[in-house]
């Protein structure tokens, strides 16, 4: 096992990190920019190291500064958290040259993930089901005859999209054209390359996604599914665990599928295979080879802890239970609470003045933020994620309702007073929405 374990991130996930790493008795590096000196990650690590200004690409995205931070403190290992660095094959190939350890996966399954097209084509050889599209780069003489094969609505993707950048609808032949060069020009700016493809643009679909965990020593198992239907502009805002939607028998149908596939491939570590799910029928969207902001959930209904996991595979060591070893039990939900407005999403930077985070049973907030914590305007507005857990889904709501209501953070705005309202609305309650749920609720409150 490591002795000393680099963290190449901050907020959040840097904590829950180092609180992976100090129940195993595991000495941490956090590295951090100017701007948060007096974070919460940089207080509770047992080191650490600046590693530039403020601005994200002169410090938590410089690679140079980071491996140094290790040959300075003589951390064994660096785990990325996600964001950042945490799918770049390049920072995973350097990791590898300076005899360092990169918890996660290789940097050719980085590489490969990474690339819409390459992905899909990889799945699909793989047996996992995917969407209906062009098999490759879609050029603009051939994006009409290929939307006319698939049909009406298509989606417009950046082949090296994220986050909802460089995708656009063209519902009719008429919005082909403009849908085209504005997710060309947003995939141009957003990631240098203005390459894309096409799919078929489902109607009323929810986002699944399932969690696997692979060791070096040939196993692969599953920890169930999360819904992550809860979306504005393709970014998640809540999601469960599991799906109100799918059934213990579709759960591990598709849950099987991608463990065989991911054995075939020879994948190591934590991933996550995210679906769009309608009628039944599944269809990959991505593979996100890194750990994801909504882990949490999977942890309540599993009892495993993911970050710990990654670790030890890392370590090289086997994973400790096989796939009927794993039990689901109850329902948990995450709500994302950021630093916006909780209609319009500005961001809303600042001194936070008072802060009280809920307890009780089944309650957990994962944060670095504290009473008196400027938050910068810098980086992510992610404050804070709160995770609830119950014997079943009604359960988990009304204590989701109670600890929302006891959490207070003053001084800024927050995505709270939404959730308070989600909490209550029938069709949350009832588990009847998709992806396109939230913006039409959004639009209807006039926003």
């Amino acid at each position: 096992m490591f002795d000393k374990i680099l963290i190449a991130n901050r907020g959040e996930i840097a904590l829950r990190v180092i609180r992976a790493c100090k129940e195993m008795g595991i000495s941490t590096v956090a590295i951090h920019s100017t701007a948060d000196s007096d974070a919460m990650h940089v207080r509770l690590a047992d080191e650490s190291v600046c590693v530039g200004p403020p601005a994200a690409a002169q410090s938590y995205l410089n690679i140079p500064a980071i491996i140094a931070a290790c040959e300075i403190t003589g951390a064994e290992a660096i785990h990325p958290g996600y964001g950042f660095l945490s799918e770049n094959a390049k920072f995973a190939d350097i990791i590898k040259e300076h005899g360092l350890t990169f918890i996660g996966p290789t940097p050719e399954h980085i590489r490969m993930m990474g690339d819409k097209i390459t992905a899909k084509q990889t799945v699909k050889e793989l047996g996992i089901p995917t969407v209906p599209g062009s098999d490759g780069e879609v050029s603009d003489a051939d994006a009409a005859r290929v939307a006319e094969e698939i049909g009406y609505p298509v989606l417009i993707k950046a082949t090296a999209g994220g986050g909802g950048r460089g995708m656009k609808v063209a519902q009719t032949a008429a919005d082909l054209s403009m849908a085209l060069s504005t997710a060309r020009h947003e995939a141009k700016t957003a990631f240098g390359n203005d390459t894309v493809y096409m799919e078929k643009y489902l109607q009323k679909p929810r986002h699944i996604e399932i969690q696997i965990l692979a060791d070096s020593h040939g196993h692969v198992v599953h920890l169930g599914e999360r819904d992550c239907s809860l979306q504005r502009r393709h970014q998640k805002v809540w999601e469960e665990a599991g799906s109100p939607a799918l059934n213990a028998q579709e759960r591990d149908e598709i849950g099987g599928i991608v463990t065989k596939a991911l054995k075939k491939l020879g994948y190591l570590g934590a991933g996550t295979i995210e679906f769009l799910y309608e009628d039944g029928r599944f269809y990959f969207i991505e593979m996100n080879t890194r750990l994801q902001v909504e882990h949490p959930v999977t942890e309540a209904i599993t009892g495993i802890d993911i970050v710990r996991e990654q670790i030890r595979i890392a370590a090289g060591a086997p994973l400790g239970f096989i796939q009927k070893d794993i039990v689901f039990e109850g329902h948990a939900i995450e709500c994302r609470i950021n630093a916006e407005n909780p209609f319009t999403f500005r961001p809303s930077p600042g001194t936070i003045e008072q802060f009280h985070t809920p307890g009780g049973l089944g309650v957990r907030f994962d944060s670095a933020i504290y009473s008196g914590y400027k938050i910068p305007p810098y980086y992510d507005s992610l404050a804070g994620k709160l995770i609830v857990h119950a014997k079943n889904r009604n359960e988990c709501l009304l204590r989701l309702r109670r600890a929302l209501d006891e959490l207070v953070v003053g001084g800024i705005e927050t995505t709270i007073p939404l959730f308070q309202k989600l909490v209550r609305e029938p069709d949350i309650i009832n588990g009847d929405y998709s992806i396109h749920w939230l913006e039409k609720y959004l639009a209807s409150l006039g926003y």
